[in-house]
């Protein structure tokens, strides 16, 4: 998790306008003090009342104003505080300090690209202003821009090197794009300067966790713990590596947390996921899913999912990929057989088969990528429309584009894989740009894979139909769907469907399946998938450095009584 910086305070303490002819100077001079000692203790209420009467002396005064909106923004009032700060810049236009901390309450309230731009003024004002290079590195990551982010938390420690916030967030950057050496590196530094930091505690045991070392990760989450016994990010992960009984002191801090109304409701969603998976080692499954209830719906409430319009997608792009587009370009795009995609709903086993491939000593395993989405939205016409303006060069400059935005493959790798889930709704466009890649399509009961996205707290907000029931139903359903119809337009060979249940009953059988349909030499090595050390960041983190175990398959059985919404959409499909 990235954190961005403090409120700005305005620099010095700014002196009564000549213009406030109103009251007397002396009388602002009092009020001024007297909202900077409520200010100072925290009592931004008081604060807000006299900043009021402020104003209405000195209405022009443009500092006034913007602490105004300070006090408002302490409250969590966003909205009359991003008002008080835009008449602040009205009045003031080039402080760099009212650009950024109006920056700082556009990026609590998720509106990214005004942020960013009141970031990038402030610093066109204040070139060497650490704080606004930080924040402005936390909104590009929150829109995927992580190179771009990468080089603002750079110049924040250029400018700032003791800036622990900066060194952390440049790690949670560098974790994200797999230099896990160097995001170490920085997660240290953050503690060195600042031996305290809980989140930096936090972040560098999930790094720890996705390179397989569960006992030094559990070691981190408990230090983060112990310096913020609250932390609800670090309460969820260590529920993650670790198996609970009731008498342990952290269930019982976990209940109080989520019995208590001190937690803010952004982080309540963390406390009652965990609070889940510790009911559910318990055996208390009534409890756990009544926490799973809570926990979803309030996710559910921070997210924008269009649900109309996600589904209008999934019709357009089959509409798009008809069984005519394949005829006419049987031999497009690049004839690399480098890539191997692992694709299908999330939860459904891919984490699985890509550690499976990835222990071949051929096989690379990269993980989630963005690539494809991005190449296929590269241009002026976006996915799934694109499709329908190339030509077989265009399909074949695809192929080449993606292929060169892999990453570097260790020596000795000839083969990569990109285990991005959702590239199930691209296996057309696949088809179309690499005709000779493999494509691995993962399987699982429709119930246990509904259930399974329904137990996890998903990052970067990029399962957003996975957090209600019905929801969730309806969006396997299209799902479903669109598989049948790549089955139906696209040819025999295009794709591999593997079920989870299968490689769980007869694990080396279809290990070698999956490995000869990748035109490799078997290897015995895929038999030992979770003694393989790679970085592995999905949600099976933990559960791919074990072996296979029979628990997760008709796991839904322990819930049946909860499921009632899910059941009533998968039954109107027959997929229950």
């Amino acid at each position: 998790m990235e954190i961005p910086g403090k409120v700005s305070g305005l620099p010095g303490e700014p002196a009564p306008p000549h213009e406030a002819r109103q009251g007397s100077i002396a009388e602002l001079e009092e009020l001024i003090a007297l909202a900077a000692q409520h200010q100072n203790n925290k009592q931004f209420d008081k604060a807000e009342e006299i900043y009021r009467r402020i104003v209405t002396i000195a209405p022009n005064w443009a500092e006034a104003h913007c602490n105004l909106a300070t006090a408002l923004h302490r409250q969590g009032k966003l909205e009359p505080a991003v008002e008080c700060y835009r008449l602040a810049l009205v009045l003031k236009p080039n402080l760099a300090e009212i650009h950024y901390n109006l920056a700082n309450v556009l990026a609590e309230q998720n509106q990214l690209l005004e942020a960013v731009a009141h970031y990038e003024t402030a610093l066109a004002l204040r070139p060497d202003y650490a704080e606004a290079h930080n924040n402005l590195g936390v909104a590009l990551r929150n829109q995927q821009r992580c190179d771009e982010a990468r080089a603002h938390y750079e110049c924040a420690l250029a400018f700032k090197p003791d800036y622990a916030e900066a060194h952390n967030n440049l790690g949670t950057t560098l974790q994200a794009q797999g230099k896990f050496e160097e995001a170490a590196s920085h997660y240290e530094s953050a503690l060195v300067l600042k031996p305290d930091f809980a989140l930096a505690h936090n972040n560098l045991g999930t790094l720890l966790k996705n390179q397989g070392q569960l006992n030094a990760a559990l070691a981190e989450y408990e230090k983060a713990l112990a310096l913020a016994p609250n932390h609800a990010e670090a309460h969820y992960n260590r529920a993650e590596v670790v198996t609970f009984r009731e008498d342990d002191a952290s269930f019982q801090a976990l209940a109080s947390l989520a019995a208590g109304t001190t937690t803010p409701r952004k982080e309540r969603v963390y406390i009652h996921f965990a609070l889940a998976k510790a009911l559910d080692d318990i055996g208390d499954r009534a409890r756990s899913f009544e926490q799973l209830l809570i926990g979803n719906a309030l996710k559910r409430e921070e997210l924008g999912y269009d649900e109309g319009r996600t589904h209008a997608a999934f019709r357009l792009i089959r509409d798009v990929f008809d069984a005519g587009v394949f005829r006419r370009f049987p031999d497009a795009g690049d004839p690399s057989t480098v890539p191997i995609f692992v694709l299908g709903m999330p939860r459904s086993g891919s984490t699985l088969i890509e550690q499976i491939l990835a222990s071949h000593p051929s096989v690379h395993g990269a993980g989630e990528l963005r690539n494809l989405d991005l190449i296929a939205n590269s241009g002026p016409v976006l996915y799934p429309e694109c499709a329908s303006q190339l030509d077989a060069d265009g399909f074949r400059r695809l192929g080449e584009a993606y292929l060169a935005s892999l990453p570097a493959m260790p020596q000795g790798k000839s083969r990569i894989t990109d285990k991005s889930p959702m590239n199930f709704l691209r296996v057309g466009l696949i088809r179309l740009i690499l005709p000779n890649a493999r494509v691995i399509h993962t399987v699982r009961d429709p119930i246990d894979t509904c259930i399974s996205c329904f137990s996890k707290l998903f990052t970067d907000d990029n399962m957003p139909f996975s957090y209600d029931l019905a929801e969730l139903g309806r969006y396997y359903r299209s799902y479903s769907k669109l598989m049948t119809h790549w089955q139906s337009v696209l040819p025999p060979d295009s794709m591999l469907a593997v079920s989870y249940e299968d490689v769980v009953a007869n694990f080396e059988e279809q290990a070698r399946r999956l490995v000869d349909y990748c035109h490799l030499n078997w290897d015995d090595r895929c038999l030992s998938f979770h003694k393989t050390r790679r970085p592995v960041t999905t949600a099976s983190a933990v559960q791919v450095r074990q072996p296979l175990f029979q628990s997760s398959v008709h796991r839904w059985h322990r819930y049946k009584d909860y499921l009632e919404p899910l059941f009533a959409e998968l039954d109107a499909s027959g997929l229950s």
